[in-house]
């Protein structure tokens, strides 16, 4: 299966319904954002999943967050996301996710986590919680990775230091309650995804 990269900013949508969904991602798609994820303990996930990528799935890479297990991974792509995200590294996680055709960003704060990560099949690196790595560890990690490996930054990461991890070499950011909470206006998420969007370009 062809997947877009990840680059850029990646909404988070903890807390959203499967009934606010679609008005949630008409504004982040609006205001620029190429990637949504559902996090699992978020109310009815993969119904949340499966309409984002029934009306979205060909604008947006949809996916699913907080996947802790194999067999979640297994709904993820039943519900039709593409991408899994978890706050850790499960090599189980990441071998569903392969099987399945989707990618896999396993969650990791060492270099033996990443190592591990990476060996067992992970498209990319998700740090987490990055307020606590920050963009020197990600700097550090870069000199000793793999060329090419990406890293998303997730946790704590927004306006005021999205430019320093783009420095440091991230692809992205996942970006949570700076952007989205239940009960956000739509105009004003808008706004705020596409202030991400634009400083992530001019960073």
């Amino acid at each position: 299966m062809n997947h877009k990269p990840i680059e850029g900013i990646v909404a988070i949508l903890r807390g959203v319904t499967p009934e606010t969904v679609d008005d949630v991602a008409a504004a982040l798609v609006e205001g620029g954002v190429g990637i949504i994820e559902v996090p699992l303990n978020s109310p009815h996930p993969l119904h949340s999943i499966e309409r984002l990528a029934r009306r979205w799935g060909d604008q947006v890479l949809v996916g699913a967050g907080t996947v802790l297990t194999a067999a979640q991974a297994q709904e993820v792509a039943d519900a039709g996301g593409r991408l899994v995200l978890a706050p850790n590294f499960d090599a189980a996680v990441v071998q569903r996710a392969r099987e399945r055709g989707l990618l896999a960003l396993p969650g990791v704060a060492t270099p033996t986590e990443g190592v591990n990560a990476l060996a067992a099949g992970a498209h990319a690196l998700k740090l987490f919680p990055a307020e606590m790595l920050g963009p020197p560890v990600l700097k550090a990690w870069r000199a000793v990775f793999p060329r090419g490996t990406a890293m998303l930054p997730v946790g704590g990461v927004g306006l005021g230091n999205l430019a320093a991890f783009k420095a440091a070499g991230a692809v992205g950011a996942g970006i949570g309650s700076s952007l989205y909470a239940p009960g956000v206006a739509p105009a004003e998420l808008k706004t705020r995804a596409a202030a991400l969007v634009q400083a992530w370009a001019a960073a």
